[in-house]
């Protein structure tokens, strides 16, 4: 990155101080400052990056979500048009819950699929060194929880022990990758550093079927853990819309 664009970027992170760096608040403190009402163009997209610091594809998807909520308006030609106005103070939050919750939607359903296809290899193939190594993640796992200590990097080490048991390394890497994409962006979504904190006691179930190769079960504890998260997401994206 060069000094200008450095530059830019800590200049951006020092005006938003204390608040979640994501594009949402980037875009709304933006449109603030530049006093943009309805009607008024954003700037491309280009000048957009340049200014905010965040990638093209990220700032797009911003705005893309804001479009389908009638906040703006994008045209090839015209560019992009506010339809709806802005300010800190009303739309902000919700703004950025539906964002939010539309990222981890697509997420989540993109990390279904792999998810539960990793559980049944695992129960199809693990070791008995696996089984053993597993069986003591989801204790750990457990017993963080119920301390009410900080569940999320056993929660990590549980996942990454289906993973290794598949065999598959790209498992554990798709996976990680795929959830990096949100979290670089959002590392507390909605302000909830514990999102899916009620699946946790399904977990040592979940690590009991693949223990008794009950592949089935598996992966349908597998696929209820994803849907719980999915629909606790949606549930806060409605509430917000209220």
């Amino acid at each position: 990155m060069s000094e200008n664009a450095q530059q830019k970027q800590s200049k951006v992170e020092a005006e938003q101080g204390e608040e979640p760096r994501d594009v949402p608040h980037a875009l709304i403190k933006l449109i603030e400052d530049e006093g943009l009402k309805v009607g008024d163009r954003l700037p491309p997209e280009l000048e957009l990056v340049q200014r905010l610091g965040f990638g093209r594809s990220t700032i797009r998807e911003t705005l893309k979500t804001w479009e389908s909520m009638g906040v703006v308006s994008r045209n090839k030609g015209a560019g992009t048009r506010l339809i709806a106005e802005v300010a800190r103070n009303t739309l902000r939050v919700a703004l950025t819950i539906r964002h939010e919750a539309e990222s981890l939607l697509r997420m989540q359903q993109v990390r279904r699929p792999l998810e539960i296809e990793a559980v049944r290899i695992a129960t199809r193939i693990a070791t008995q060194d696996q089984r053993r190594v597993l069986k003591a993640r989801a204790a750990e796992l457990i017993a963080v929880y119920e301390a009410g200590e900080d569940w999320r990097p056993a929660d990590h080490r549980f996942h990454k022990a289906i993973y290794e048991a598949t065999g598959n390394s790209l498992f554990d890497q798709i996976i990680a990758q795929i959830m990096k994409c949100f979290h670089d962006i959002y590392e507390t979504p909605f302000g909830k550093p514990h999102l899916g904190q009620e699946t946790i006691p399904l977990h040592l179930p979940l690590a009991d079927a693949i223990i008794a190769g009950d592949e089935e079960r598996a992966a349908e504890l597998s696929a209820r853990i994803i849907d719980m998260v999915c629909d606790e997401t949606q549930k806060i994206s409605e509430e917000c819309d209220a």
